[in-house]
């Protein structure tokens, strides 16, 4: 036999035996092992806590929403909000990468403004009937005369 492959096979066995050899009499700070039936206990009480507080989360949870209703209300307003705002701009954003499209919109906008102007600000009386209009929305949205 190759003498380089004896010496290998020795330091395995040797090291091996090494591995093996463990001190059952010494017990450590290890706690020692639940007996099966114990443990099958320890598992219906864990299952048992589990189901009540599964059973009792929709009390829990409409005495949270009761409690802090006017709270919750506000933040989803203000979360409906901010997210129909990021909408509306990046629908706003897809459209004016449209070629053509940005600047006829903006035609549009410029012949509006020019007819809003010759309609209601050139004239004495048009300013008034505007002033009449815009004071009978004030009064439609406030409810009272100002």
């Amino acid at each position: 036999m190759n003498p380089e492959i004896t010496s290998k096979t020795e330091t395995m066995t040797e090291s091996e035996t090494k591995k093996m050899d463990v001190n059952v009499a010494d017990s450590g700070s290890l706690a020692p092992m639940s007996s099966p039936d114990g443990s099958g206990e320890q598992w219906q009480q864990i299952k048992d806590q589990v189901i009540d507080i599964l059973s009792d989360l929709p009390d829990y949870l409409g005495g949270f929403f009761n409690q802090y209703q006017k709270p919750i209300v506000t933040i989803g307003l203000l979360v409906g909000v901010i997210v129909t705002i990021r909408v509306t701009l990046a629908v706003v954003d897809a459209i004016n990468d449209i070629p053509l499209l940005a600047p006829t919109f903006e035609l549009i906008g410029m012949g509006y403004s020019a007819w809003f102007i010759y309609r209601y600000l050139l004239q004495a009386s048009s300013r008034q009937e505007l002033w009449r209009e815009i004071n009978s929305i004030k009064e439609s949205l406030l409810g009272r005369k100002s």
